[in-house]
């Protein structure tokens, strides 16, 4: 489902070049949920990033779901992205000004997806999360936890192959993080979801079924 090789990423200027990343070489196939760990600014948003091909990689290959994209701005791979890829980041960025159903209904309004079955869809990707009955609630009216499972269902509206998390339990609570890490241990396994997941949280990522850890940009497991 994701294969990566010899994959590096270079910020130049004027003036300094950073390696960001160097010599990735990574194999996730359908239905694994792997977890990538490391010391912040390691490179882990980066590689997800690449993954969800929100960045171009400075050289290597990437293959998602079997394609290979070479250039990131096109209206093909926004396309590809919409319709494989769910995106959960740590900061939920959820539309305050939107209620709750309208923010699961957003990535739909990019497909030819009629008003009744982008609600119908909405519904019931937030029926999965334990949050129909917050249809009408707006973000500033939920709890850390509810804005994430809100984020989940927005993520898993177009039922993508691939669920991209950043960081989804890193604002939470103990508690709400477990219940967060359980919906996206169900999807994996009821729905053989792919899912890549940037932790900081050892217990989170033993749940998962490979972990791969990043030190200064490189692979050291």
């Amino acid at each position: 489902m994701i294969r990566l090789e010899n994959v590096n990423k270079v910020y130049r200027t004027k003036t300094i070049e950073t390696t960001a990343l160097s010599n990735i070489n990574l194999f996730v196939p359908k239905g694994e949920f792997l977890s990538i760990m490391g010391p912040s600014g390691c490179g882990k948003s980066t590689l997800l990033n690449i993954i969800g091909l929100l960045d171009e990689a400075t050289s290597g290959t990437i293959r998602i779901d079997g394609n290979i994209h070479s250039n990131y701005n096109s209206k093909a791979v926004a396309r590809f992205r919409n319709a494989k890829l769910g995106f959960i980041f740590q900061s939920f960025h959820l539309i305050p000004d939107l209620s709750v159903i309208d923010n699961v209904e957003l990535p739909l309004l990019y497909r030819k997806t009629s008003r009744k079955e982008r609600r119908r869809l909405a519904e019931e990707a937030l029926e999965s999360v334990g949050l129909k009955n917050r249809m009408s609630h707006f973000p500033s009216q939920l709890s850390g936890g509810q804005k994430q499972r809100v984020a989940i269902s927005r993520a898993i509206i177009g039922k993508p192959a691939i669920l991209l998390a950043d960081e989804p339990t890193g604002n939470l609570d103990s508690v709400m993080g477990n219940e967060v890490m359980d919906i996206l241990l169900r999807l994996n396994t009821e729905g053989e979801t792919t899912i890549v997941m940037v932790t900081h949280d050892q217990n989170m990522a033993q749940k998962t079924h490979k972990l791969m850890r990043l030190y200064d940009g490189s692979q050291v497991a």
